[in-house]
């Protein structure tokens, strides 16, 4: 489960970095509807990499491969949500919406998988 705690936190780094680059680099050269899009790929990236440093706590004191489900979901939804936002934001290639709800679908299979096994293991 260390794993989880380790991608966790170099994804929360990522999207600190991302949010920095959108906020200072990227404001003068994109326009407010392409930089509200990386923006909120970089709001749903910080959620999820702190959901994935969350289920490496639990997982130290309650491993469960319910929980190794739901970092992998949550990991494909950082992927495919907030990097076709990403991308969709930096290239104005807007048919990359298209990927954004199978992320969203990513995040919403982790989370159910996470309070299944937050259930399934309490004490």
């Amino acid at each position: 489960m260390r794993w989880w705690l380790v991608v966790g936190a170099v994804n929360a780094f990522l999207s600190v970095a991302a949010g920095a680059f959108g906020a200072h680099a990227l404001r003068a050269r994109l326009p407010q509807d392409l930089q509200v899009i990386f923006e909120t790929g970089a709001r749903y990236h910080m959620y999820h990499a702190l959901a994935l440093v969350a289920v490496g706590l639990l997982g130290l004191t309650r491993p469960s491969p319910l929980l190794s489900a739901a970092g992998w979901a949550m990991l494909a939804g950082i992927v495919l949500f907030s990097g076709s936002l990403y991308a969709l934001a930096l290239s104005g290639v807007r048919v990359l919406g298209a990927v954004t709800p199978l992320g969203g679908l990513g995040f919403l299979a982790g989370w159910v998988l996470f309070a299944i096994a937050a259930w399934r293991t309490a004490p």
